[in-house]
């Protein structure tokens, strides 16, 4: 290699140093104090409600309950398109990457025998009520960390009844439907 380069390497090592030590000493130097306030005051009505925090968790899905009544299996069974990539839905159906669907309201979390289950859905137990149906669908894994299910959410109340009508509808004796 000729001296040149060695020059050219040189000089790019002493450029970073120099910008590295101009960064130390700015720091030292000069001492930034946080404002008491806000510079730039936004004007708001009296009596507006404050905005939301754009860092703050989401509310969580609105209760199922009353949206049910209204719900149409029909439209749900449109919506769970979107679901039959994994699932199937007849009774006696195959399993997929996810399990068959059929008689899964009421039914017991992990209904389908020899289906590998997530850990976490699994440590949830009990049965599938509306309102675990309903807080599984609008997020799968803040429902149950860990579970295998990558599928986002439905995050629309009444796209999220109309699925859980027609599931319930997938039954030999559907559920009685939630007071």
């Amino acid at each position: 290699m000729s001296m040149e380069w060695n020059k050219v390497f040189g000089a790019v090592l002493l450029a970073g140093l120099i910008a590295m030590l101009a960064g130390f000493a700015s720091k030292v130097l000069v001492h930034s104090k946080p404002l008491e306030k806000s510079v730039y005051v936004v004007a708001t009505p009296e009596g507006a409600a404050p905005a939301a925090d754009k860092g703050a968790a989401p509310a969580g899905p609105a209760p199922i309950a009353p949206l049910l009544a209204a719900a149409s299996p029909e439209t749900g069974q449109k919506v769970a398109k979107a679901c039959a990539a994994c699932h199937s839905f007849d009774k006696g159906g195959a399993n997929k990457v996810g399990p068959n669907l059929y008689g899964i309201v009421g039914g017991p979390k992990g209904h389908i025998q020899g289906f590998s289950y997530s850990d976490a859905l699994v440590k949830t137990g009990g049965s599938w009520t509306y309102d675990d149906l309903n807080k599984f669908l609008y997020d799968p894994k803040g429902y149950a960390p860990g579970t295998k299910m990558t599928f986002a959410g439905l995050k629309k109340d009444e796209d999220r009844a109309a699925v859980i009508a027609y599931l319930r509808s997938l039954a030999d004796s559907p559920q009685p439907l939630p007071q």
